[in-house]
Protein backbone atom coordinates (compact mmCIF):
# COMPACT_ATOMS: atom_id res chain seq x y z
CA UNK A 1 0.00 0.00 0.00
CA UNK A 2 3.04 2.37 0.31
CA UNK A 3 3.44 2.35 -3.23
CA UNK A 4 0.05 3.61 -3.87
CA UNK A 5 0.54 7.46 -4.75
CA UNK A 6 -2.02 9.51 -2.97
CA UNK A 7 -3.47 12.51 -4.61
CA UNK A 8 -1.36 15.75 -3.81
CA UNK A 9 -4.72 17.41 -4.71
CA UNK A 10 -8.61 17.66 -4.13
CA UNK A 11 -11.33 18.73 -6.84
CA UNK A 12 -14.88 20.08 -5.93
CA UNK A 13 -16.87 16.91 -6.12
CA UNK A 14 -19.73 17.86 -8.11
CA UNK A 15 -18.18 19.85 -11.44
CA UNK A 16 -14.22 18.16 -10.48
CA UNK A 17 -13.13 21.20 -12.19
CA UNK A 18 -12.01 23.26 -9.47
CA UNK A 19 -8.89 22.50 -7.12
CA UNK A 20 -10.05 23.12 -4.03
CA UNK A 21 -9.03 23.22 0.07
CA UNK A 22 -9.75 19.51 1.19
CA UNK A 23 -11.70 18.93 -1.95
CA UNK A 24 -14.52 21.49 -0.18
CA UNK A 25 -17.03 22.12 -3.09
CA UNK A 26 -16.76 25.28 -4.93
CA UNK A 27 -18.93 28.44 -4.71
CA UNK A 28 -20.97 27.73 -8.28
CA UNK A 29 -21.81 24.42 -7.21
CA UNK A 30 -22.52 25.01 -3.50
CA UNK A 31 -26.81 25.58 -4.19
CA UNK A 32 -26.65 22.45 -6.22
CA UNK A 33 -24.91 20.39 -3.56
CA UNK A 34 -25.45 19.57 0.22
CA UNK A 35 -21.94 17.90 0.23
CA UNK A 36 -19.29 20.34 1.73
CA UNK A 37 -16.65 18.50 0.32
CA UNK A 38 -14.76 15.25 -0.42
CA UNK A 39 -11.80 13.80 -0.28
CA UNK A 40 -10.07 11.37 -2.35
CA UNK A 41 -7.60 8.93 -1.94
CA UNK A 42 -6.24 8.05 -5.36
CA UNK A 43 -6.67 6.76 -8.89
CA UNK A 44 -8.81 4.36 -8.67
CA UNK A 45 -6.08 2.29 -11.16
CA UNK A 46 -3.29 3.33 -9.10
CA UNK A 47 -0.66 0.41 -8.68
CA UNK A 48 -3.65 -2.05 -8.81
CA UNK A 49 -6.01 -0.40 -6.03
CA UNK A 50 -8.57 -0.99 -8.19
CA UNK A 51 -8.27 -5.00 -7.87
CA UNK A 52 -7.60 -4.23 -4.12
CA UNK A 53 -11.01 -2.89 -3.92
CA UNK A 54 -12.42 -5.57 -5.91
CA UNK A 55 -10.85 -8.19 -3.69
CA UNK A 56 -12.59 -6.31 -0.41
CA UNK A 57 -15.72 -5.42 -1.50
CA UNK A 58 -16.45 -8.77 -4.09
CA UNK A 59 -14.34 -11.33 -2.70
CA UNK A 60 -15.28 -10.50 0.83
CA UNK A 61 -11.33 -10.03 1.89
CA UNK A 62 -12.79 -8.34 5.21
CA UNK A 63 -8.55 -7.75 6.36
CA UNK A 64 -7.90 -5.43 3.65
CA UNK A 65 -9.98 -2.00 5.68
CA UNK A 66 -6.83 -1.86 7.41
CA UNK A 67 -4.84 -0.73 4.46
CA UNK A 68 -6.92 0.97 2.70
CA UNK A 69 -7.84 2.48 6.43
CA UNK A 70 -4.28 3.90 6.39
CA UNK A 71 -4.57 5.16 2.64
CA UNK A 72 -7.63 7.16 3.82
CA UNK A 73 -6.05 8.07 6.76
CA UNK A 74 -2.96 9.39 4.87
CA UNK A 75 -5.07 11.67 2.76
CA UNK A 76 -7.11 13.31 4.90
CA UNK A 77 -4.54 14.25 7.53
CA UNK A 78 -2.78 15.49 4.31
CA UNK A 79 -5.84 17.41 3.49
CA UNK A 80 -6.23 18.74 6.73
CA UNK A 81 -9.67 18.49 6.58
CA UNK A 82 -11.80 19.52 9.48
CA UNK A 83 -11.98 16.39 12.20
CA UNK A 84 -15.70 15.79 12.53
CA UNK A 85 -17.93 15.00 15.41
CA UNK A 86 -19.21 12.06 13.76
CA UNK A 87 -18.28 9.72 11.52
CA UNK A 88 -21.31 7.98 9.59
CA UNK A 89 -20.83 5.05 6.87
CA UNK A 90 -23.10 4.71 4.05
CA UNK A 91 -25.20 2.23 4.62
CA UNK A 92 -26.09 -1.22 3.01
CA UNK A 93 -29.68 -2.41 2.22
CA UNK A 94 -29.95 -5.24 5.18
CA UNK A 95 -30.53 -8.02 2.01
CA UNK A 96 -26.87 -6.59 0.33
CA UNK A 97 -25.67 -7.04 3.72
CA UNK A 98 -26.99 -10.22 4.32
CA UNK A 99 -25.36 -11.48 0.56
CA UNK A 100 -21.47 -10.02 1.83
CA UNK A 101 -21.51 -10.12 5.18
CA UNK A 102 -20.26 -6.87 6.21
CA UNK A 103 -20.14 -3.70 5.36
CA UNK A 104 -16.84 -2.43 3.94
CA UNK A 105 -17.77 1.49 4.07
CA UNK A 106 -18.64 0.94 8.12
CA UNK A 107 -15.20 -1.11 8.70
CA UNK A 108 -13.54 1.66 6.83
CA UNK A 109 -15.12 4.08 9.38
CA UNK A 110 -14.36 1.80 12.35
CA UNK A 111 -10.76 2.09 11.31
CA UNK A 112 -11.02 5.81 10.73
CA UNK A 113 -13.06 6.96 14.04
CA UNK A 114 -10.13 4.75 15.94
CA UNK A 115 -6.96 6.05 14.02
CA UNK A 116 -7.58 9.63 12.48
CA UNK A 117 -7.20 11.44 15.86
CA UNK A 118 -4.72 8.98 17.84
CA UNK A 119 -5.99 8.82 21.87
CA UNK A 120 -9.29 10.58 20.90
CA UNK A 121 -11.74 8.45 19.54
CA UNK A 122 -14.22 9.93 16.86
CA UNK A 123 -17.55 8.37 17.45
CA UNK A 124 -18.99 6.14 15.05
CA UNK A 125 -22.93 6.40 14.52
CA UNK A 126 -23.08 3.31 11.62
CA UNK A 127 -27.04 2.79 12.67
CA UNK A 128 -28.26 6.29 12.63
CA UNK A 129 -28.59 6.43 8.46
CA UNK A 130 -30.38 3.69 6.91
CA UNK A 131 -31.12 2.39 3.27
CA UNK A 132 -34.92 1.71 3.20
CA UNK A 133 -34.76 0.73 -0.44
CA UNK A 134 -32.79 -2.02 -1.77
CA UNK A 135 -32.06 -0.25 -5.21
CA UNK A 136 -29.58 -1.67 -8.54
CA UNK A 137 -25.89 -1.02 -7.87
CA UNK A 138 -25.00 2.14 -9.02
CA UNK A 139 -22.21 0.96 -11.12
CA UNK A 140 -24.34 -0.36 -12.81
CA UNK A 141 -26.36 2.81 -14.48
CA UNK A 142 -24.13 4.72 -17.13
CA UNK A 143 -26.87 8.14 -16.82
CA UNK A 144 -26.07 10.71 -14.08
CA UNK A 145 -29.31 11.47 -13.78
CA UNK A 146 -31.01 7.66 -13.90
CA UNK A 147 -28.21 7.41 -11.12
CA UNK A 148 -30.05 10.59 -9.37
CA UNK A 149 -33.34 8.42 -9.65
CA UNK A 150 -32.52 5.47 -8.48
CA UNK A 151 -31.40 6.35 -5.21
CA UNK A 152 -34.87 8.98 -4.39
CA UNK A 153 -35.80 8.52 -1.14
CA UNK A 154 -33.05 5.28 -0.85
CA UNK A 155 -31.92 6.86 2.58
CA UNK A 156 -33.35 7.94 5.45
CA UNK A 157 -32.69 8.81 9.39
CA UNK A 158 -33.09 5.65 11.63
CA UNK A 159 -34.91 6.73 14.80
CA UNK A 160 -34.99 3.71 16.74
CA UNK A 161 -33.63 3.63 20.44
CA UNK A 162 -30.75 0.82 19.73
CA UNK A 163 -29.76 3.38 16.23
CA UNK A 164 -26.15 3.79 17.88
CA UNK A 165 -23.26 1.81 18.45
CA UNK A 166 -21.84 1.45 21.98
CA UNK A 167 -25.06 1.02 22.99
CA UNK A 168 -26.13 5.08 23.28
CA UNK A 169 -29.67 6.18 22.52
CA UNK A 170 -31.17 7.80 19.53
CA UNK A 171 -34.32 8.94 20.49
CA UNK A 172 -34.61 11.60 17.40
CA UNK A 173 -32.35 13.81 14.97
CA UNK A 174 -30.98 15.76 17.93
CA UNK A 175 -27.66 13.92 17.62
CA UNK A 176 -26.71 15.26 14.33
CA UNK A 177 -27.85 18.90 15.09
CA UNK A 178 -24.74 21.74 14.20
CA UNK A 179 -22.50 18.65 13.91
CA UNK A 180 -19.36 18.08 11.41
CA UNK A 181 -20.15 14.81 9.70
CA UNK A 182 -17.65 12.86 8.17
CA UNK A 183 -19.40 10.12 5.66
CA UNK A 184 -17.41 7.33 4.48
CA UNK A 185 -17.98 5.23 0.86
CA UNK A 186 -15.54 3.10 -0.87
CA UNK A 187 -15.81 4.02 -4.22
CA UNK A 188 -17.81 6.97 -6.01
CA UNK A 189 -18.36 7.90 -9.58
CA UNK A 190 -21.02 10.43 -9.66
CA UNK A 191 -20.60 10.79 -6.19
CA UNK A 192 -24.45 10.46 -6.04
CA UNK A 193 -24.77 8.04 -3.51
CA UNK A 194 -22.96 10.76 -1.59
CA UNK A 195 -25.04 13.70 -2.74
CA UNK A 196 -28.10 11.81 -1.69
CA UNK A 197 -26.93 11.14 1.74
CA UNK A 198 -25.74 14.33 2.74
CA UNK A 199 -29.04 15.72 1.68
CA UNK A 200 -30.81 13.32 4.25
CA UNK A 201 -28.43 14.44 7.12
CA UNK A 202 -28.41 18.17 6.62
CA UNK A 203 -32.08 17.86 5.98
CA UNK A 204 -32.03 16.25 9.55
CA UNK A 205 -30.14 19.03 11.38
CA UNK A 206 -25.95 18.49 10.22
CA UNK A 207 -24.45 21.67 9.60
CA UNK A 208 -21.17 20.04 7.78
CA UNK A 209 -21.41 16.84 5.86
CA UNK A 210 -17.92 15.79 4.43
CA UNK A 211 -16.83 12.41 2.66
CA UNK A 212 -13.99 10.60 1.71
CA UNK A 213 -13.81 7.26 -0.70
CA UNK A 214 -10.62 5.62 -1.88
CA UNK A 215 -11.23 6.57 -5.37
CA UNK A 216 -13.35 7.96 -7.98
CA UNK A 217 -14.03 5.14 -10.55
CA UNK A 218 -14.68 6.86 -14.18
CA UNK A 219 -17.52 5.79 -15.93
CA UNK A 220 -17.20 3.54 -19.25
CA UNK A 221 -19.41 4.38 -21.96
Amino acid sequence: MQSVEILSFQLCPKCENEITDFGRTCRRCQSFSALDGLIVTSKYTENNLDRLVHLYKYRFVEDLHVPLGRLLTRVILQARLPIPDIIIPVPLHARRLRWRGFNQSQLLAEYLGQNLTPGFEIPIFSRLLVRRRYTPPQMKIKKYSDRLTNLQNAFEINLSKNSLLNEKLATSSQDLQNKTILLVDDIATTGATLFECAKVLKKNGAKKVFGTVIARQEIKT
